[in-house]
């Protein structure tokens, strides 16, 4: 799977500072850019709840509704005393 991405505007320090930290590491600067947005995604999937990663994928916009959520509710415990 290839695709295509093109980000016009970079500042020139920002190009700069991008082309300097690919050098050091020994990459491309696309590379570099690569590995950046992963580690973005990876963190930020970490970070998130299940459901919200669920809803992400499956919600409403991919044609998918999760259930509700189901309130439980509590019986009190009741002691009773044999005699």
């Amino acid at each position: 799977m290839s695709s295509t991405i093109t980000v016009r505007d970079i500042n020139p320090w920002d190009k700069s500072w991008l082309k300097q930290e690919a050098q050091q590491v020994g990459i491309s600067m696309e590379e570099f850019v690569r590995r950046l947005i992963r580690e973005k995604r990876g963190k930020a999937e970490r970070g998130a709840k299940p459901s919200e990663i669920f809803k992400r994928y499956f919600g409403p916009e991919h044609g998918l509704e999760p259930p509700p959520p189901k309130r439980h509710g509590y019986r009190p415990v009741e002691f009773i005393e044999e005699g």
